[in-house]
C-alpha cells in the first residue's frame, strides 16, 4: 500500500484533478498558471506511477478512462479537504489575536508606536497588547507571548534577545536652557532631578550616584527630586520640563528624534538587562505568534540599522 513517502508528486495529482475537472489540458494549465505541455508532462508522470492511462487523448473534449474515473473522486475530495484546511487556517489567523504581554513603559513608548507598521506588514494579524507590571505567565492560555526586560534567564521558555538598553540624562530644551545644562557641567546643584523607583526599575541600571561617578562628576545634591514608578512616567515628566531624568535610551528614542527630549551632557551608560521575546515552545507553532515574531525580528533589525547617534554605544547586541 502506498505511504506518504511513496506518493506521486503533488504537482502531478493537482494537474490530474484540474484536467479531469475541465476535461482540457489547456484550461487546466490556465487555472494552474503553467503551460499545457507542463500539464501533459505531469499527467504522463502520474500515469507511469499508477501504470494506467488516465485520459483518452484522441477525443475533444478529453475523456477519462476507467482508471481516471476511479481516481477522480478520491483526489477531488482530498484537494477540497486541503483547501478547506488552508481556508480555516487563514480564518483562524484573522479571528484570533496574538496576545502580547509587556511592561507599561515598553508597551507605551516602543511597541504601540510601531503597531501601524505591523498592520501594514501583516494586515490579517490582530494584536492584543496587555500592559502590566505583573510578570505574565506565558504558559497560560490568556497570554501567547511576552516582551520582558531582564537577564534572559527564563527556564522552560523559548527566549530570543531583542536589544540592549542604556541610560543617559534627558530633559526638554527649555529646561536645559533654564538651568544652563551643557557638556562641561560638573555639578547638579540646584537642578531638579527625576528618579525612577518601582516595579519597572532594573537593579542593574545606573542610578544618579552611579552614573555621575562614571562621568567623574560630583555626587552631591542628588537626594531631592520627584520619584516615579515607571520609566515612561520619568520620560514624560522630563518632556514636560519637570526635571532632569536618567532616561532609558531605547524608550526615549522617539522623543529624542522628535525633539521632545534632548541630552544636555554625558554619554549613555549600558545596563545589564536587555529586552527579550519569550513564549512557551508549544505556542511558537501558533500562526499568529509566528507572524508577530517574524515582524518583531524585522522591526528590531530596523531599529539597529537606523539607530540615532546616541544609541551607537548600545547597538552592538
Amino acid at each position: 500500500m502506498p505511504t506518504l513517502a511513496r506518493l506521486p508528486p503533488l504537482t502531478s495529482l493537482r494537474a490530474f484533478v484540474a484536467a479531469a475537472r475541465h476535461l482540457s489540458f489547456t484550461r487546466a494549465a490556465e487555472e494552474l498558471h503553467v503551460s499545457s505541455a507542463a500539464v501533459g508532462q505531469q499527467i504522463r508522470s502520474l500515469e507511469e506511477y499508477v501504470g494506467e492511462q488516465l485520459f483518452h487523448r484522441n477525443t475533444s473534449p478529453l475523456q477519462l478512462t476507467p482508471a481516471g474515473r476511479v481516481l477522480m473522486p478520491g483526489l477531488t475530495e482530498a484537494f477540497e479537504t486541503v483547501l478547506d484546511a488552508v481556508s480555516r487556517l487563514a480564518s483562524d489567523i484573522q479571528d484570533q489575536p496574538v496576545r502580547v504581554s509587556a511592561a507599561p513603559s515598553f508597551a507605551g513608548k516602543w511597541l504601540v508606536s510601531r503597531l501601524e507598521r505591523l498592520r501594514s506588514s501583516v494586515p490579517d494579524l490582530r494584536v492584543q497588547v496587555n500592559a502590566s507590571t505583573v510578570l505574565a505567565d506565558v504558559e497560560r492560555e490568556d497570554t501567547d507571548c511576552a516582551i520582558r526586560f531582564g537577564n534572559g534567564a527564563y527556564p522552560g521558555l523559548f527566549v530570543e534577545r531583542l536589544f540592549s538598553e542604556a541610560v543617559v540624562p534627558v530633559c526638554n530644551q527649555e529646561f536645559a536652557d533654564r538651568y544652563d545644562l551643557h557638556p562641561r557641567l560638573k555639578t547638579l546643584q540646584g537642578i531638579p532631578l527625576l528618579h525612577e523607583e518601582g516595579p519597572e526599575y532594573d537593579g542593574s541600571c545606573p542610578d544618579w550616584p552611579t552614573w555621575l561617578r562614571g562621568e567623574g562628576m560630583s555626587t552631591r545634591f542628588i537626594d531631592d527630586g520627584v520619584r516615579l514608578n515607571q520609566s515612561s512616567l520619568v520620560l514624560e515628566a522630563a518632556a514636560a520640563g519637570q526635571g532632569l531624568a536618567l532616561g532609558k535610551v531605547r524608550l526615549a528614542n522617539a522623543d529624542l528624534r522628535s525633539g521632545r527630549l534632548m541630552t544636555p551632557f554625558g554619554k549613555p551608560q549600558p545596563v545589564e538587562f536587555a529586552y527579550y521575546f519569550v513564549a512557551a515552545p508549544r505556542k511558537l507553532k501558533s500562526p499568529p505568534v509566528e507572524l508577530f515574531l517574524g515582524w518583531l525580528r524585522a522591526e528590531v533589525q530596523l531599529v539597529r540599522d537606523i539607530a540615532v547617534p546616541i544609541e551607537d554605544q548600545t547597538a552592538a547586541n
